[in-house]
């Protein structure tokens, strides 16, 4: 009976042996059967892992946000035999990509799921922010409509400042600078708010400020991957 892995990919341009564990390394070298939000990005992390891996030997299984529940449950038999593991686009699967739906069946069809070691841009922003790791909440994508997306940040805010509760939330990297002048523009001077981006990356930006400091202050974030954390306690 195989197990179902679940593998951590990198989270910009960076080495891999940098963010992933030798141990990691070496599972993920020996699985064949590849469960991947993204089949190119893929190849090319396993060939950066080992540029011997012989990649048209290896078997990959869509697994994005167009796989419905029947694509995904045609894959569960692989495990029978095999080890099959997932793969996301970029840090750790099962968070805010599609491969929570897989794990799931394997759970339900008694299939061992096993977690491993690797970089999180959602956690490593937040343990770097100063903002309470003790209460927090990952709120993934904003609505798009900007009137329903003010409404969503004062919504996170009320919901901070009463549960002392960090508010974690992305956007899409094209977005990004309309997001961060929402926040701006809308929100308590007090609130403090973290811009994390290119995490791990020789490019990588984290600042904590209050929204008062950041009306000064334009982040160089467009088109990059950005983690936003909201916490309404000052300093």
């Amino acid at each position: 009976m195989g197990k179902l892995y679940l593998l951590p990919n990198l989270l910009g341009e960076t080495t891999v042996e940098g963010v992933i564990p030798r141990d990691v390394i070496d599972t993920i070298k020996s699985i064949r059967i590849f469960a991947t939000e993204n089949v190119k990005n893929t190849r090319r992390y396993l060939k950066k892992i080992d540029k011997t891996i012989h990649i048209d030997e290896l078997t990959f299984l869509d697994l994005n946000e167009h796989s419905d529940i029947k694509d995904i449950e045609a894959y569960i038999p692989y495990l029978k035999d095999n080890d099959v593991g997932i793969i996301s686009e970029a840090g750790c699967p099962g968070i805010a990509d599609p491969g929570a739906e897989l794990v799931a069946l394997a759970h339900r069809h008694n299939y061992q799921v096993v977690p491993l070691v690797g970089p999180s841009s959602i956690l490593l922003a937040l343990i770097a922010s100063g903002c309470n790791g003790q209460n927090f909440s990952f709120n993934g994508y904003l609505p798009v409509n900007r009137s329903e997306r003010v409404k969503s940040l004062k919504t996170y805010e009320k919901q901070s400042a009463a549960e002392n509760r960090t508010q974690i939330f992305i956007e899409t990297p094209y977005r990004n600078l309309q997001l961060f002048e929402d926040i701006v523009s809308s929100l308590s001077p007090v609130t403090r708010l973290t811009v994390a981006c290119d995490i791990t990356t020789e490019n990588e930006y984290i600042k904590t400020m209050q929204i008062k400091d950041w009306k000064h202050v334009k982040p160089d974030i467009n088109k990059r991957p950005t983690i936003f954390i909201l916490y309404a306690r000052p300093f």
